[in-house]
């Protein structure tokens, strides 16, 4: 086992990934830019090192920074955790050749998937249903010829990258020339690669994923699938599993052919395969569901796998990584409960979810039975432009997915969060809908009903209890507690004289 990880992210993967360490054993070494010299995962770590400006290209992103500081630090290994790195194939590379082990696949496992157009031809040949289309096309006449035989509407999406970016919905052949010239510009300015790919858009499909394993000993494994359709701009808001769509015969088609995507990639360590489904389809006698991608790396929504399976992710990461075994075979492994995942954000639903920054006046996560809060950050931190304005992934678990609604609604209100606007409202009235309670949810299911959802006013409590923080903060400091309060979360007791 290693003695000791550098962790080159920031925020709540970085935590989280610390706390895996030190269950293990394990010391930890943060990273940080100049905006992150306070921030939480950098004190939670056992020591931190400075990488550069706040800007990620100069920090985060600063692939020879990082390797040179785990090399100081005399760690032994690199967790890239999500985003920044952790799908780039050179920097795998370059952390095995500076003598580290990369915790994650290989460089060529990532390099096979992290081309979506490559990535399909390699599924088509393991026998993987892919959605119907096109790789390698070039120019327009190419693209408006594969449009008519695939039939209206298509998706024309960039062969690198993700999140969205690069991605065009096209419903007739009137939008399709300015389509491909935006989605090329986006990915190009994104990822470098102009080179885009063009599909069947299933307009009513839901996006479920299957979260696979392997070890380095040719053992691979799914661990079930995660049902991620609430979506807003092809990014996840809430996420569950088990998906309430599937039935246990579906579920074994769709893991047996995750697995099959996988070892055609020769993949270890923790991976996600991920899958259009069509539910009108699959009653028409087609298997309906279609290869999406492959996420090669730990996902954001892991923690959902990990209450219904009991399995530790990052633990096992780390010790397939050292070369363990994975000691656990399919017929092992079972769902129990329910879970679901809320992305608690930064950001103003009524401006167009515009990134919303300044201090956390108050961070007070919900607490209780079945609830879990991953976070990096806590109050009187500063909230920048700089990254990501993921606060919070509020995670909860019940024996059914109907007291897991109910659950996540009350962990929902019991979330106070002053100092910035954040998304929770929103995701709130989500889990009112009779679509969600049904799971009718599809991918599009957001754009289409909540487009001109309205912010709910606040009521007067609530903006009391957000001035009476305000007026804790501007001192610099709580003031002492009043001695004769016994409520730990009586808002006087947290003002001490202010109250005379």
């Amino acid at each position: 086992m290693f003695n000791k990880i550098l962790i080159a992210n920031r925020g709540e993967i970085a935590i989280r990934i610390m706390r895996a360490c030190r269950e293990l054993g394990i010391q930890t070494v943060a990273v940080y830019s100049d905006a992150d010299k306070n921030a939480q995962h950098v004190q939670f770590a056992d020591e931190a090192v400075h990488i550069g400006n706040a800007a990620p290209k100069e920090s985060y992103l600063n692939a020879d920074v990082l390797i040179q500081a785990a090399r100081n630090s005399q760690a032994e290994a690199i967790h890239p955790g999500y985003g920044f790195l952790s799908e780039n194939a050179s920097f795998a590379a370059a952390v095995e050749s500076a003598n580290l082990t990369f915790i994650g696949p290989s460089a060529d496992s990532i390099r096979a998937m992290g081309d979506k157009a490559e990535s399909k031809i390699l599924m088509k040949q393991a026998g993987v249903p892919t959605v119907p289309g096109y790789e390698g096309l070039e120019t327009y006449d190419e693209f408006k010829k594969a449009a008519k035989e695939i039939g209206y509407p298509v998706l024309i999406k960039a062969s690198a990258g993700g999140g969205g970016k690069g991605m065009r919905v096209v419903n007739e052949e009137s939008e399709l020339k300015e389509a491909i010239e935006l989605a090329r510009r986006e990915a190009q300015n994104s990822f470098g690669d102009e080179r885009l790919l063009i599909e069947k858009y299933l307009a009513n499909a839901h996006h479920i994923e299957i979260q696979v394993f392997g070890d380095k000993h040719g053992n691979l494994v799914h661990l079930f699938e995660r049902e991620c359709s609430v979506q807003r701009r092809h990014q996840k808001i809430i996420e569950e599993s088990p998906s309430p769509l599937l039935t246990p015969e579906l579920r074994e088609k769709m893991g047996q052919a995750a697995v099959a995507a996988a070892r055609a990639v020769n993949y270890s360590n923790a991976g996600t395969v991920e899958f259009i489904f069509d539910p009108k389809l699959a009653l028409s006698g087609d298997e309906g569901f279609y290869f999406l991608e492959m996420n090669t790396r730990l996902q954001v929504e892991h923690p959902v796998t990990e209450l219904v399976t009991g399995l530790d992710l990052v633990h096992w990461q780390i010790r397939i990584a050292a070369g363990e075994k994975f000691p656990f075979t399919q017929s092992d492994l079972h769902q129990h409960g329910h879970a679901i995942e809320c992305r608690v954000y930064a950001e103003d639903p009524s401006t167009g979810f515009l990134p919303s920054t300044g201090k956390l006046l108050q961070f007070i996560q919900p607490q209780g039975p079945g609830i879990r809060v991953d976070s990096g950050f806590a109050a009187g931190d500063e909230v920048t432009h700089f990254y990501d304005p993921l606060l919070a992934k509020l995670i909860v678990y019940a024996g059914s997915r109907e007291d897991a609604i109910k659950r996540m609604k009350n962990a929902l209100n019991d979330f106070i969060i002053h100092g910035v606007v954040t998304n929770m409202d929103y995701m709130h009235a989500v889990l009112e809908t009779d679509d969600f309670k049904q799971g009718k949810v599809s991918t599009r299911w957001v754009e289409t009903n909540f487009g001109e959802w309205a912010v709910p006013q606040p009521e007067l409590h609530a903006l009391i209890a957000a001035a009476l923080a305000d007026v804790v903060f501007v001192g610099g400091k709580t003031q002492p507690a009043v001695s004769n309060e016994t409520d730990p979360f009586n808002p006087w007791k947290q003002t001490g004289n202010y109250r005379n």
